[in-house]
């Protein structure tokens, strides 16, 4: 008897229709939804550029083997009866049924102005998120109207719903600029809105009469192998024949600055940055343009690039304590780091020192102001292009003097939010935070040493007893520090005035200079010490401020958040 039911194509919007009824489900022991923003935003540029986005196993589950949960974002499953069980594809399929249909904590938008104009569709694609001022704002037909703005949610039926959409706007409009509207609308519909319509992944079906163990067999194999297709590897054996060793010269790089190993770089970025520091043509690092390369331009570029690359790493590490690497806030803020040292050469004189001043503002703007959140191709030529003079004396880039931040987004920045979270930890980093439990300054090897990883001060089961059920506000980065295994173990559910008071009490242990390392607030009667929430949160989000302002340049907050929230 065969394993396989069958292994047909299906329609992207049947796939997300099945899991919204949840007649697709998942096995409770699957992981959570991990994905961040910017990785479900490159999957729907995939999907409208109609490239192969991997397949979907998933098992007719008539035996009920094991307990099924529903989709993130889905309607509780209760006593819904499913048909089928997914083993692999949750992470894509979450992302694309939370983005189709308005759901999680994500809003996704397609500027259509942008793409009649001819525009790319990574480029005009963008998120933001769902408890922001601009996400309420962008709900509002009036306004996706006046700036041409189609929520992807819009799609979910497929075309016929832009369809309906483009009408009701052109309805609005006088007979020549309805003509000119609707034109531009047909032309997107067939370039891009069809093919999402059209999509279909590849779905393997498992038969009802797969045996258990060989369910768990698999699932186990899907989780341990995998791998990524690799445009370094294609590069590789297109230049072996011209004599050029990709792989040896990789190899070489790693062995001569560790830098680049320790923080486990793609060496596909090094191509990247090449096709951005080269000078023939416009700088551009898409997977068209980096594959176009010639032999010629990685030779001349590689050794420069390579060595901007780890003085980039450099001063992330020192300067702006990015001490690991799952603290990199973007891994697509390293091609065009090293194309502009590549590009602009160290100085030998003390204007090296200024040149590293501005590249570290140019890193906590880019972070805080989410620049490479969406089309980071776009933005890293873009930056190329306006950072390398302004290291000349010239005009700061539009990354840096249009950055805006609204304190307020640190109450609902989670571990999800991973860039602005790791920017807001690798910001404690930098205010000298120590360690709890030795009271060393926290480094990399201490990290690894003494268990030091990302906690609450709060404790989200104490916040729960009083009443805080909103994860998201318990688990917000205002409520995050960094803190050793043992301590953390101390911790448990304690109230802040519970275990600091035990912490206190050591003779001899520097009890407010540690905690103030962490922009905590030390003083008697502090909101942390009375165990007194909001207020702490208040006064951590002021503290943090405080600091962006400082790396940042920024000299007042934004108003982009939506203020006056029931966040319990």
């Amino acid at each position: 008897m065969s394993l396989f039911e069958d292994t047909n194509p299906r329609a992207l919007k049947e796939l997300l229709a099945e899991v919204h009824v949840r007649s697709t489900v998942l096995p409770d022991f699957q992981r959570d939804f991990v994905w961040e923003p910017g990785a479900t935003q490159e999957l729907i540029v995939s999907i409208a550029s109609n490239y192969p986005a991997g397949s979907i196993l998933r098992v007719r589950d008539a035996k009920r083997v094991f307990a099924a949960r529903e989709f993130e974002g889905a309607a509780p499953l209760g006593k819904e009866k499913h048909t089928f069980l997914v083993l692999d594809g949750q992470q894509r399929l979450t992302s694309l049924y939370q983005a189709f249909y308005g759901l999680g904590e994500h809003r996704y938008f397609l500027d259509l102005r942008k793409l009649s104009d001819g525009a790319d569709f990574d480029e005009s694609i963008f998120h933001v998120r769902a408890s922001t001022r601009r996400a309420k704002a962008n709900e509002d037909f009036e306004m996706q109207a006046a700036e041409l703005l189609l929520p992807l949610s819009v799609l979910r039926g497929g075309a016929g719903g832009f369809g309906q959409w483009g009408r009701r706007i052109a309805r609005q409009l006088a007979d020549k600029e309805r003509i000119a509207l609707e034109d531009a609308l047909d032309a997107i519909e067939e370039k891009w809105i069809r093919v999402i319509d059209d999509y279909h992944f590849p779905v393997v079906t498992l038969s009802d009469q797969t045996q258990p163990d060989a369910l768990c067999t698999i699932f186990e194999t899907l989780n341990r192998t995998g791998v990524k297709l690799s445009v370094f590897e294609l590069l590789t054996a297109r230049f072996w024949p011209e004599n050029l060793k990709l792989r040896a010269m990789w190899e070489k790089a790693l062995a001569a600055h560790p830098v680049i190993a320790e923080f486990e770089v793609d060496p596909y970025y090094v191509l990247q940055a090449i096709s951005l520091a080269q000078t023939r043509k416009a700088p551009s690092c898409k997977r068209s343009d980096v594959l176009n390369m010639t032999a010629a331009d990685i030779t001349e570029w590689w050794d420069k690039v390579v060595l901007g690359l780890a003085r980039g790493l450099e001063i992330l590490r020192d300067d702006c304590k990015v001490i690991l690497p799952k603290w990199l806030p973007y891994q697509t803020m390293l091609p065009p780091l090293a194309a502009i040292l590549a590009r602009a050469g160290t100085p030998k004189n003390a204007e090296a020192g200024v040149q590293r001043e501005k590249l570290k503002q140019w890193f906590w703007c880019a972070v805080f102001g989410q620049v490479y959140e969406g089309a980071p191709n776009s933005k890293s030529a873009k930056d190329v292009v306006e950072i390398v003079p302004w290291l000349a004396e010239g005009d700061a880039p539009e990354s840096v003097a249009a950055f805006r931040f609204d304190p307020r987004a640190l109450r609902d920045v989670t571990p999800r939010q991973r860039a602005i979270y790791r920017g807001a930890i690798c910001l404690i980093l930098g205010l000298g935070a120590r360690d709890f439990h030795t009271q060393a300054v926290i480094t990399g090897k201490l990290m690894a040493d003494e268990g030091i990883d990302d906690h609450h001060v709060f404790p989200a089961a104490y916040l729960e007893r009083l009443g805080v059920s909103q994860s998201r506000r318990r688990d917000c980065v205002l409520n995050r520090t960094l803190i050793d295994r043992t301590t953390n173990q101390m911790i448990s559910d304690r109230a802040p005035s519970d275990y600091l008071s035990e912490i206190r009490r050591t003779r001899g242990f520097p009890f407010d200079a540690v905690l103030s390392s962490h922009g905590l607030p030390a003083e008697e009667g502090s909101p942390l010490l009375r165990d007194d929430y909001e207020p702490f949160l208040e006064w951590r989000q002021a503290r943090l401020w405080r600091e962006i302002e400082l790396l940042t340049g920024a000299s007042e907050p934004a108003d982009l958040e939506l203020a006056g929230r029931d966040d319990r």
